[in-house]
């Protein structure tokens, strides 16, 4: 249940969707004038991040109608006092009547040309200095990887703009980026780093998981004055901090510890305790009213860190009535299958992570008794156990990360968080949401147990499945965003700092529903 409307921006569509968007929109106003919108709203971003009067900025214009956008930016910056330079990657005869006209009135203002060759092969021509570059190259529709010279072409931005720091602007997705997958169209495809990138119609997911923000800096949605009655019900949205307000619910002055659930953390095999723990002092610092720990491997007598933590020796602890988070540290013995099992069986929510999705991903019998429950469950895979799950390699997962997401969730009848760049959190009825938050300096061992335990906390404080595993990603992102901000990672920063981070996002979150009301 998603509690709050969603912005526009954070409303995610399919390249298809926009086509069919597109095409009503073209019924509603001509091509031409959509063109001029959208040459309009970029030249205007174009100023707005570095564009100079005194600097020219570089045009890269593409075959198809993102040429005509370019074209018509070109011609907006000119017309404006702005020294412009474009490059013409296309053939005047092949492109459409409207991209012509904005060809044409580009070449009245005085635009200077260059051929993609002399740029890639004279020195004087790479070593002026630029302002902007605005990239026009290709759009959603591009199935095929840019042809040599073109490919030559970016790479030699991308340098120039690393090397001389100029500002890229991205005309509706960088050229060589799958638009959906938020992968580079082929394998070896060259895609253009924009540092912004202005996206019309409607933001797509591939700006936003996967390599995807690697390629496309700050995004900004244009919707090009398409009404809204031409936009179809979304089921795929942006998971900012906006839509998680009233997810979690105000804690009342007549509370105890028993109001806010038990977990159970189950896992800890030997030489992996810590993994465990990890995980119960993340539930402990997310919430939960009573935190638990039974591990494989002979438990310590307390945390020395949190003694608010209980642990137990493995089936003293009722799983019943409990939110058990399964996984970290456990390993793949008997026992750990056994205890999975139990685990599937009895707990009133659950949380799978780590082992436990391997030990689940190499049994049939596993995968009918988790299909099988009808209680709350999130599964938190990164993408080496999301192939296994599904039977494939990571290169098919990471190729199309909402599609993967989508199958697990359909296959295993539960919530799905696809961590990674951009998470995917995925319903079993097909809503997904890609998140906002996080940063490289998750990239190290722990930080999926931290997720896991703050997942747990959220179910045992009654967030059904959608909502704990959104506002968990969320959180557990945005601290590390927090951190890092601080100057404290992204290199070296451990699994452990992002608790007391945590703990402060869940309650911000808590306030601004507050008061938000």
């Amino acid at each position: 249940m998603l509690h709050q409307a969603f912005t526009h921006e954070a409303r995610l569509y399919s390249v298809e969707q926009i086509r069919e968007i597109e095409a009503l929109g073209l019924a509603h106003q001509s091509e031409a004038t959509l063109m001029q919108i959208a040459g309009l709203a970029a030249a205007e971003l174009a100023i707005k991040i570095g564009a100079s009067k005194q600097v020219p900025i570089l045009i890269l214009a593409g075959p198809g109608n993102n040429g005509g956008d370019a074209y018509e930016a070109g011609y907006q910056l000119a017309r404006q006092g702005y020294k412009v330079a474009c490059i013409m990657c296309g053939k005047i005869e092949k492109y459409s009547q409207d991209a012509q006209a904005a060809l044409q009135r580009a070449k009245d203002t005085g635009l200077e040309f260059i051929e993609p060759g002399a740029l890639i092969n004279d020195t004087s021509a790479t070593s002026r200095d630029w302002s902007l570059v605005i990239d026009g190259l290709f759009g959603i529709g591009l199935k095929r990887t840019p042809e040599s010279e073109i490919a030559r072409l970016i790479e030699l931005i991308n340098n120039l703009a690393v090397e001389q720091a100029i500002p890229v602007l991205a005309i509706d997705v960088p050229s060589g980026l799958n638009a959906d997958t938020g992968q580079p169209v082929s394998p070896n495809s060259a895609v253009i780093k924009a540092t912004h990138t202005i996206t019309f119609i409607a933001n797509k997911t591939g700006l936003h998981t996967g390599s995807g923000k690697d390629y496309t800096g700050k995004v900004t949605v244009n919707q090009l004055d398409i009404p809204e009655d031409f936009f179809p019900k979304c089921r795929s949205h942006l998971n900012e901090c906006t839509s998680l307000l009233r997810a979690l619910t105000p804690r009342k002055q007549n509370s105890h510890k028993g109001s806010f659930g038990d977990v159970v953390i189950l896992g800890g095999a030997m030489g992996m305790a810590g993994a465990a723990i990890l995980a119960a002092r993340a539930a402990q610092y997310s919430g939960a009213g009573r935190t638990y720990c039974s591990m494989l491997a002979e438990a310590p007598a307390y945390d020395s860190l949190h003694p608010e933590i209980m642990f137990r020796k493995l089936g003293e602890e009722s799983l019943t009535g409990a939110t058990v988070v399964i996984g970290p540290g456990l390993g793949t013995s008997a026992s750990a299958y056994a205890l999975l099992v139990s685990a599937i069986q009895t707990a009133q929510a659950l949380v799978i992570d780590a082992d436990a999705l391997n030990l689940i991903a190499a049994d049939t019998k596993l995968q009918a008794l988790l299909f099988s429950r009808n209680t709350p469950c999130i599964l938190t895979p990164h993408p080496l156990e999301a192939a296994r799950l599904l039977n494939k390699n990571v290169a098919d997962i990471q190729n199309n990360r909402p599609q993967a997401a989508h199958a697990l969730a359909q296959q295993f009848n539960a919530v799905i968080i696809l961590k990674g760049s951009g998470s995917i959190i995925c319903n079993p009825d097909g809503s997904l949401l890609v998140n906002t938050t996080g940063n490289p300096a998750l990239a190290s061992g722990g930080t999926g147990d931290v997720l896991a335990g703050v997942a747990g906390a959220l179910l045992a404080q009654a967030c059904n499945s959608m909502d704990a595993a959104r506002i968990a990603a969320w959180v557990h992102g945005h601290a590390a965003d927090e951190l890092v901000a601080r100057g404290t990672g992204p290199i070296g920063l451990t699994a452990s700092e992002l608790l007391p981070e945590i703990r402060s996002s869940i309650n911000q979150l808590a306030y601004q529903a507050i008061t938000s009301n």
